[in-house]
């Protein structure tokens, strides 16, 4: 591996490429800790510090955006405007005939759904940007404790600034990460959601450590072993061969040849475990705007039972059994509705008929399909259960060892772990190409 860093820095192309992509990191960590207009950036320090677990009710989000939103920064909604208004249109491609012609016109088609892809994002940013000036105004309701106020003045226009600034900064992260893909190395959005959650670890350690020494290496061990098991899972896939029948076009031969369909273990990637979040963060967010801001007031009886049966450890008494019957159940329904809207058996087999293509054994066009079917099923079921077991493994870690914040597992070390053995692949791609000298040399 060091070997490869070595002639990855060593080839000119890649050198700069590498450089580019480490600037524009920089460049976005950078922004993180720039506060909005409006907020005073010492009270915000001051709140963070005396911050309760009421904050984690935007925990998804703040992980997205690099601890940018507990900050209240001009990068505080991070790229995940971008990543709900790419979600949105994917999906969309399922229910809109128009959406779903775009998908199949190639180049052309993908560069229009880019753009309705940004149009939307901007739309999603003003919304968010707004929902959390909202919070903002009421610090207690985003950090808990005593905090009472981060904004001196809070008047409209100032409020208005805020949400134009964090909009904008969204809109910047956008071509921040694009320029990435263009000119740097591996997908730029990617690795800047790679850049916000690897800038959390050490912050989550540093606390793990101060807590337990025994518990931080429990927690070291334990995260070693969870990350070797998700570079084996995220390489595993299963490979259905086709073969090519041969056809003569003019004088020509065409086919003949024999390929296959890798079908991944976990498809869905991190997408379930965002949906079953965002919509059990939903109970948490309105039960945040009923609470009292005065300790000494009691909260209504619902918001109670949220705390209690619905928040992810909020109460400091661990994660409610209840809480992770119903986050496995949403990640198990989202990762087949989500493999199911991807990836379409039927479309499939059309297409291998129409180019001469066939399963060994199996007949061509709809039992090529039910076969499709019944091999991603197969699939799919251990797949959802080893994302289900590795979004309840932080739950567990804080019932088990009191880990109010377990770096190593969930959404993050998924994206981690995938993010990474993709820019690997990418850029040893690229220098097998400069390597590469031919059959003589």
């Amino acid at each position: 591996m060091l070997s490869a860093f070595v002639r990855a820095f060593k080839t000119p192309d890649l050198r700069r490429k590498i450089l580019f992509t480490l600037g524009i990191m920089a460049i976005y960590r950078l922004g993180t800790h720039i506060p909005s207009p409006g907020i005073d950036y010492g009270l915000v320090q001051q709140c963070q510090q005396v911050a309760t677990q009421a904050g984690s009710v935007l925990g998804m989000a703040n992980l997205f955006s690099g601890g940018a939103m507990m900050q209240l920064s001009v990068f505080a909604l991070g790229i995940m405007p971008y990543i709900t208004a790419a979600i949105i249109v994917q999906l969309l491609t399922v229910v809109i005939p128009r959406f779903e012609q775009l998908k199949k016109e190639g180049q052309a088609g993908q560069t229009k759904m880019t753009q309705y892809t940004r149009y939307l994002t901007i739309g999603l940013a003003v919304l968010q940007a707004s929902t959390l000036v909202v919070i903002a105004r009421e610090p207690a309701r985003l950090f808990g404790g005593t905090c009472s106020t981060i904004m001196p003045d809070d008047g409209v226009g100032t409020l208005v600034l805020m949400v134009l600034t964090m909009t904008a900064g969204t809109g910047l992260i956008m071509w921040l990460g694009e320029l990435i893909t263009e000119k740097g190395i591996g997908n730029g959005m990617s690795l800047l959601i790679f850049v916000s959650i690897a800038a959390t670890f050490p912050a989550s350690l540093s606390v793990i450590y101060q807590q337990s020494v025994v518990t931080f290496v429990l927690v070291m061990a334990l995260g070693l072993a969870i990350m070797t098991a998700v570079v084996y899972v995220e390489q595993s896939s299963r490979r259905i061969p086709v073969q090519y029948a041969k056809r003569m076009v003019g004088r020509r031969q065409y086919g003949g040849t024999s390929t296959y369909i890798p079908l991944k273990l976990n498809m869905a990637n991190v997408i379930p475990l965002i949906f079953a979040s965002s919509i059990l963060m939903l109970p948490q967010l309105v039960a945040n705007f009923n609470r009292p801001v005065d300790a000494t007031q009691s909260a209504p009886e619902w918001v109670t039972f949220i705390d209690k049966y619905l928040s992810m450890g909020m109460t400091g008494q661990g994660t409610h059994w209840v809480y992770m019957l119903l986050y496995t159940a949403m990640i198990l329904f989202f990762t087949f509705f989500y493999v199911s809207v991807t990836f379409n058996p039927t479309e499939v087999a059309d297409n291998m008929k129409r180019y001469g293509g066939f399963i060994p054994g199996i007949r061509a066009g709809r039992p090529t399909a039910e076969y499709l079917q019944y091999v991603i099923t197969r699939i799919t079921t251990p797949g959802a259960l080893y994302l289900a077991i590795l979004a309840l493994i932080p739950l567990i870690a804080f019932n088990m060892l009191q880990v109010t914040d377990f770096p190593l597992g969930g959404a993050s070390i998924l994206i981690i772990v995938g993010v990474g053995l993709q820019t690997v692949k990418q850029i040893e791609s690229q220098l097998q190409q400069h390597d590469y000298e031919g059959f003589l040399r």
